[in-house]
């Protein structure tokens, strides 16, 4: 069964939060609430979450500020960022925007349906991105139990079924690319999903490694990030 991955939604209006949870309920993913950027910082601590919905106008630590931190911070550097803001200074507030880290900027009012499809594309990344770790920790299993002198059978077993697997992420991970490609998607995305072949392609090199006959030593797993 595949994790529902959280999204992080920043506001301090209520009701600008509970007009997010309805635009984003048809995603079925967990939506997360945060009335301020310490709130968000706070719950950045302990969960890991696919995409940050980020208001830029809020009293004491605004959407810039909170960016920053989570842009400091190793272990959520890489977390996507959407900043929703009611108000438009010109290009230089949205270079702002883009410059504190955030991959699209989104003026109120915004399309629901935009804001849902950009959301998805963030959350299937994420997805994509989590059954890749899996497959990697699969491979360490079975080269560890190598070691320990398990039976072939129950590792050509492994091997075919982290084959199989790891087949249909990379068959997943092809059409979102391609899609991604034709709708001229924000850079930022189309890079994110660069990253994610070339870790597709790394952990198959290392799991073709494996196959009976291949030779060579104990292949090295692309490292996860």
């Amino acid at each position: 069964m595949v994790q529902k991955a959280k999204i992080l939604l920043v506001d301090d209006r209520p009701e600008n939060l509970l007009a997010l949870e309805a635009i984003l309920s048809a995603l079925d993913q967990t939506l997360v609430r945060a009335s301020s950027g310490e709130e968000a910082l706070k719950a950045l601590l302990t969960d890991d979450f696919a995409v940050i919905l980020l208001d830029v106008q809020m009293p004491g630590m605004d959407g810039f500020e909170t960016a920053a931190h989570i842009k400091r911070r190793e272990r959520t550097r890489d977390i996507p960022i959407i900043f929703l803001t009611a108000i438009n200074h010109g290009p230089h507030h949205t270079f702002r925007g883009y410059a504190a880290g955030a991959v699209d900027y989104i003026s109120k009012p915004f399309d629901p349906w935009v804001l849902r499809a950009k959301v998805s594309v963030f959350v299937e990344l994420y997805t994509k991105n989590c059954q890749l770790r899996e497959q990697a920790a699969l491979l360490r299993l079975q080269l560890e139990g190598g070691s320990n002198g398990d039976g072939s059978k129950e590792t050509a077993g492994l091997l075919a079924e982290l084959s199989a697997r790891l087949a249909a992420v990379e068959e997943q991970a092809e059409a979102l690319s391609k899609q991604l490609g034709e709708e001229s998607a924000d850079a930022a995305v189309v890079a994110t999903a660069a990253h994610l072949e070339r870790k597709l392609t790394g952990l198959r090199r290392a799991l073709d490694a494996l196959e009976p006959g291949a030779g060579g030593g104990a292949p090295v797993l692309p490292a996860q990030s």
